[in-house]
């Protein structure tokens, strides 16, 4: 009872701490506060600017003009308002060339750097006029809302990191601009929030249990369908991959699935899954201890799973959609599986396993397993912190794609660029797959001869049928620790994937 108790607090706290940022469209912002304003290329001014100007008798152009601040996209700089200006502070904001064909990530970024140049000045950010159609500013309070999170929940006595934002106002009068971001964008930058803080936090609050039923306070009040899977049930399931994974920790494994059915027909869902390594030792293969205290960001592929489920869900996208969170706590414990053990999956396939720290494939080869046999997907995805090998072919700025199907890795890579989560085709072929031949199973989960990133690949794959629409996402090098971006935080979780899968159901599988 007592362990009971401390668990349904620590769900509590969890959920009741992250508070979102309110983003508003506001007529005007209060004359006593800072305010940022818009400013082109050469000086030229923009709506706001140029009403501040006229009320400085143009000194505002003037000051401008001698602190040689260019207007350049994604630019931006504080100064002292001019006498005849009642806001105290003016922050001014690049928007390029006036006239200029701003894309809509053009838009997404400058809204983040603002945010963050903002909170990084004033400690807060002042409201912020710019000239832009309802689209723009949409695309703009979306950025500026994901490069203004913060993860300062352990903060206490610290007084050098600012708090998270709570609220963001854009000066305009456009309804428009208003329903499109309330509907459209708004949902997707609070699924991205939840993804982000369950992954930011540490082990000892976030593991597979607590994961669960973090997720289904954040899911509370959408219309969506919450099934979780114990490790009796994943016994007699058949799955022994996760199962095994997980049975070296006291923290029992758990299968979360979460179904949103927003077609209104039976139409085929695309599935999502991700590996929830909620914290990995390496197991009996133990990791150098050095940098083993990142390893609770392993889970961040299934909290993107969920996240985009929440995005989807949140806006009321017509489309049927699964995700599938495979969770496990990877520990060295009495209990714990061995190299050289065999394990079963779920379909019946034997594995040999090598190592116990390639163990993120073993979670998903169930959850793969799970999707084929409860669904027929119209797209089955995968997102994983599988291998360092492919955050060191692509660093910080791609997550590696691989899938049998051409089509599918254009139209994931092409989403990838326009939401601002890239990716980079890495090869997958026949050799990879002869490469995770075991000796005395069906399968190996490592050793093999073939690139670390592809053999991986290969691994899920071999739980994926051949004519099942798959895509597999190795995340290892972006899902966190990233220097900061305009819409993303400097050395936090990313929330990578939500973004991307939006994107790509929105323009492919929506009715």
């Amino acid at each position: 009872m007592r362990i009971l108790s401390f668990m349904m607090v620590a769900f509590m706290w969890v959920g009741q701490t992250h508070a979102q940022t309110d983003v508003r469209f506001v007529e005007q912002a209060p004359a006593t506060e800072n305010i940022a304003v818009g400013v082109y290329e050469n000086g030229e001014m923009g709506t706001a600017a140029a009403r501040l100007n006229g009320a400085s008798n143009g000194a505002l152009a003037d000051a401008i003009s001698k602190m040689d601040f260019k207007g350049k996209l994604l630019s931006t700089a504080v100064m002292p308002a001019p006498q005849g200006i009642s806001h105290p502070q003016i922050m001014l904001i690049g928007l390029g060339e006036k006239g200029g064909d701003l894309s809509d990530t053009d838009y997404q970024n400058a809204g983040g750097k603002a945010a963050q140049a903002a909170v990084k000045a004033f400690g807060s950010i002042p409201a912020i006029a710019i000239d832009a159609d309802a689209n723009g500013l949409a695309n703009f309070a979306y950025g500026a809302k994901l490069g203004a999170y913060s993860f300062d929940t352990y903060y206490k006595d610290r007084t050098d990191k600012h708090k998270g934002q709570d609220s963001i106002r854009l000066i305009s009068s456009d309804d428009a601009a208003a329903s499109l971001y309330a509907g459209t964008f708004d949902p997707v930058a609070n699924a991205i929030y939840n993804t982000r803080d369950i992954s930011n936090h540490p082990a000892n609050v976030i593991y597979p249990e607590s994961f669960v039923e973090t997720w289904r306070q954040n899911l509370r009040g959408l219309d969506v369908t919450i099934k979780v899977i114990d490790e009796k049930q994943m016994q007699e399931m058949g799955m022994g991959a996760l199962y095994g994974v997980g049975r070296g920790s006291h923290r029992p494994p758990r299968m979360m699935i979460v179904e949103y059915m927003g077609a209104g027909d039976d139409s085929d869902p695309v599935v999502i899954a991700g590996k929830g390594i909620t914290f990995d030792t390496g197991g009996i293969s133990l990791k150098n201890p050095a940098n083993m205290w990142n390893m609770k960001n392993d889970m961040s592929g299934a909290a993107s799973a969920i996240g985009t489920i929440k995005a989807l869900a949140g806006r009321g996208a017509k489309v049927n959609a699964v995700g599938i969170a495979a969770l496990a706590e990877n520990m060295p414990g009495g209990n714990a599986q061995r190299p050289g053990d065999v394990v079963t999956n779920m379909s019946g396939k034997t594995i040999e396993i090598r190592s116990t720290d390639a163990e993120g494939r073993l979670v998903l080869s169930d959850a793969m397993s799970y999707a084929q046999a409860n669904y027929k997907p119209a797209l089955l995805v995968d997102l994983a912190t599988l291998t360092g090998s492919a955050g060191r072919a692509l660093g910080k700025d791609y997550a590696a794609l691989f899938s049998r199907h051409q089509e599918l890795a254009d139209m994931v890579t092409a989403a990838g660029k326009a939401s601002l989560e890239e990716v980079w085709q890495l090869p997958l072929n026949k050799n990879h797959f002869r490469a995770i031949e075991s000796s005395i199973a069906d399968v190996m989960n490592s050793g093999p001869s073939a690139p670390g990133a592809s053999a991986g690949a290969a691994f899920i794959g071999a739980f994926v049928g051949e004519d099942v629409p798959w895509v597999h996402l190795d995340i290892a090098g972006v899902a966190y620790g990233h220097p900061a971006k305009p819409t993303i935080p400097d050395g936090r979780s990313a929330g990578f994937g939500v973004r991307l899968l939006n994107k790509v159901i929105m323009d492919h599988y929506e009715k």
